[in-house]
C-alpha cells in the first residue's frame, strides 16, 4: 500500500462485461454487450480513457442472469493483443485450473503482450459449477488453503528452475519453466490478485499475494478490511495492496444519478437475484466470524453481484471524484469499476470524473481535507 494513501496516483481497473446480462442482475436499460468486437472498443476506449487494468470475470455455465459467457483467460489474451498499455487480469479457479498448467499460459500471454498479463485467484463461491463439472467442492477453508498452494506454486515455477513444491493439493519435482514471463521494471512475474472477504483471504493475501480484492464496502468497511490484511502482511515481511469493488453512477446530477440507482434495483430480476443470494449465502455463513463475502449484503446490495453500490460512488462527477479520494486516502491502491452503459460511461468517467481526482491528488492540502473528513 502507498504510504498513508498518498504517495501514488490511485489505478483504476474495470470489470470486463464478458458475461451476457451486464453489471447489474437487472432488467433496466443496458447498452452493455458480452461479445468481443463491443469489449474490443471498449478496452482501447478504457485505455485512453486512463485506465490501467481490465478484470475479466469468470463462469463456466448459465446462471444467475449470466446465461453466457466467455472463458476468462482467452478473452484476456484476446484484449491484451488489441491494446498498447492496458493490463488485463484472468480471474481463474484452483480445482478446475492446475497451476502448472496456467503458469505456461500465463508466460505466453506475458510474452505475447509485453508484460501486460495477471491472475485473479478465486477460491469459488458456486458450488454448482464444480458439481457440475464434477470435480469436489471443498469447505470454505479449505478452499483458501488450496488457493494459497496454488499462489505459492504459480509465483515458484515463474522465478524458479528445477521448482519442487509437495503440498496437500499441488506436488512437483524439479519443474521447470521456460520461458518464463517476463521480469520487467514494474514486476519480477504477473501480478497475483485475489479476492475474498473472509478471515481465511485476509491472511492468505498477507502471506502469499500482490494484491487484494474486496468487495464493495462503506468507509468503515474498508477501515476494518485494511487492518486485518496488512496486519497479516506485516507479520509475513511483506506488503499487499488494497483493491475495492465499486459501481459507479456519476450524472450532470445527483438527483440524475440516485435516480439511475432507484430504478435499476426497482427493476432487479427478482428470481436471478434470489437465487444467486441462495448460492452465495454459505459464503459468510460457513465461516466462524461471519466475515465471509456477501455475509451482511442487503437484496439491494446483491442487484449488483460484487456489492458495488455499497461504495456509493453515486453523483455528479465532483462527488464521485471527492469520495474515490477519500477511499484513496484510507488505504485504497486501486478502484475495481463497473457501469451501466460501458462505452458512454468509461468515457464520460475519463472525461469528467479522473480529472477531478488528479486534481485532489496533486492537491496535498485538499486531500488531507477529504481524509480527515471520511476517516
Amino acid at each position: 500500500m502507498s504510504e498513508n494513501g498518498t504517495a501514488e496516483p490511485l489505478k483504476f481497473a474495470y470489470w470486463v462485461p464478458n458475461v451476457s446480462g451486464g453489471l447489474v442482475t437487472s432488467t433496466i436499460d443496458q447498452r452493455t454487450d458480452w461479445g468481443f468486437d463491443y469489449n474490443k472498443e471498449l478496452a482501447i476506449r478504457a485505455e485512453r480513457a486512463g485506465f490501467d487494468y481490465a478484470l475479466t470475470q469468470v463462469r463456466y455455465m448459465a446462471s444467475y442472469g449470466a446465461e453466457y459467457q466467455h472463458e476468462s483467460s482467452s478473452f484476456s489474451l484476446a484484449l491484451l493483443l488489441v491494446t498498447e498499455r492496458l493490463k488485463v487480469i484472468a480471474a481463474v479457479h484452483p480445482g478446475l485450473w492446475h497451476p502448472g498448467v496456467l503458469a505456461k499460459l500465463g508466460a505466453t500471454a506475458d510474452h505475447l503482450s509485453g508484460g501486460r498479463f495477471a491472475v485473479n485467484v478465486v477460491s469459488g463461491w458456486f458450488k454448482g459449477e464444480f458439481t457440475a463439472l464434477g470435480e469436489p467442492w471443498l469447505e470454505h477453508d479449505e478452499r483458501y488453503r488450496r488457493s494459497e498452494e496454488f499462489i505459492r506454486a504459480l509465483r515458484g515455477i515463474w522465478t524458479q528452475d528445477d521448482f519442487t513444491f509437495a503440498g496437500d493439493f499441488y506436488r512437483f519435482r524439479n519443474f521447470s519453466l521456460k520461458p518464463k514471463p517476463l521480469n520487467t521494471a514494474e514486476r519480477p512475474h504477473p501480478e497475483i490478485f485475489q479476492g475474498g472477504n473472509s478471515t481465511a483471504a485476509r491472511r492468505m493475501a498477507g502471506r502469499v499475494s500482490d494484491w487484494y480484492f474486496s468487495n464493495g464496502k462503506d468507509f468503515n468497511g474498508v477501515v476494518e478490511q485494511l487492518a486485518d490484511v496488512n496486519a497479516a502482511a506485516q507479520a509475513n515481511g511483506r506488503t499487499v495492496r488494497f483493491g475495492l469493488n465499486g459501481f459507479v453512477i456519476a450524472r450532470d446530477t445527483e438527483a440524475e444519478a440516485r435516480e439511475t440507482l432507484r430504478e435499476i434495483i426497482a427493476k432487479a430480476d427478482r428470481p436471478a437475484v434470489r437465487g444467486f443470494r441462495d448460492a452465495v449465502t454459505q459464503a459468510g455463513a460457513s465461516t466462524s466470524d461471519s466475515k465471509g463475502m456477501w455475509a451482511g449484503s442487503s437484496f439491494d446490495d446483491l442487484v449488483q453481484y460484487n456489492d458495488g453500490f455499497r461504495t456509493r460512488l453515486i453523483g455528479t462527477p465532483e462527488q464521485v471524484a471527492r469520495r474515490i479520494v477519500a477511499y484513496k486516502r484510507l488505504g485504497v491502491d486501486l478502484l475495481l469499476l463497473g457501469f451501466l452503459h460501458y462505452h458512454e460511461e468509461i468515457d464520460y468517467f475519463g472525461r469528467h470524473v479522473l480529472p477531478f481526482i488528479r486534481e485532489l491528488e496533486a492537491d496535498r492540502s485538499e486531500l488531507a481535507h477529504i481524509g480527515a473528513g471520511h476517516s
